[in-house]
């Protein structure tokens, strides 16, 4: 008689949380740059994130992202749900390097931009990361953090691009067009991971999640 086939680990669903609106939202390029906070309207949007994600019933563990805005974010939603914060590095933001904080507008005059839209793949930030390597970094943490939650449901609070980039991935779209992808402040995105790979549930959804499955 051939041996049994060992059984595969069940799914593991990760929820991922963009942080809420900042005062310079749509405005400057924060990136890693320390000292950035939600705004009020940020904190009302991290206080609804979690309701939404507390309606859903059971959810095992909560990481975000080591800034200020993510933690301040990840704060309501680790009360409603009982659970403590775990800052992951893996989560972090793309490292814009000379970028940080610019403005923008200015930012959007520079002939690199077009390559940061067209060809994304292609390009690294002065003195910073390049979106591949953010790309890797951020779907090698959301590899550990589901292998150390096999079968249950966490919630990782991170930031657009990195998001984007995981969406990017579990898709199998290739990262040049990654920039199609819209996650906006408090936004909620499910992936579910399990042996034949992932399935994206939702994307930037501000609507109920208590009936996320796979059809």
């Amino acid at each position: 008689m051939p041996p049994r086939r060992p059984k595969p680990p069940a799914a593991t669903t990760v929820l991922l949380v963009r942080h809420g609106q900042t005062p310079t939202t749509g405005a400057v390029l924060p990136g890693r740059a320390k000292g950035l906070h939600l705004s009020d309207n940020g904190k009302a949007q991290a206080e609804a994130a979690a309701e939404r994600l507390a309606a859903m019933g059971k959810i095992d563990a909560l990481y975000a992202s080591p800034l200020e805005r993510t933690r301040e974010t990840a704060a309501p939603i680790a009360k409603a749900l009982g659970l403590k914060v775990v800052a992951d590095r893996g989560l972090l933001e793309c490292d814009f390097g000379e970028w940080t904080g610019g403005q923008l507008k200015e930012l959007y005059k520079k002939p690199e931009w077009r390559t940061v839209q067209r060809w994304p793949s292609g390009f690294r930030f002065p003195g910073g990361e390049s979106f591949s390597e953010m790309q890797t970094r951020v779907t090698d943490a959301l590899s550990r953090l589901r292998r150390a939650h096999p079968g249950q449901r966490i919630v990782c609070v991170s930031h657009a691009d990195p998001i984007k980039a995981a969406v990017a991935d579990a898709l199998g779209t290739h990262l040049d067009l990654f920039q199609r992808i819209v996650i906006s402040p408090c936004s909620i995105t499910a992936i579910q991971y399990g042996e034949g790979g992932p399935a994206v549930l939702t994307v930037n959804s501000v609507g109920p999640l208590n009936q996320l499955a796979p059809s």
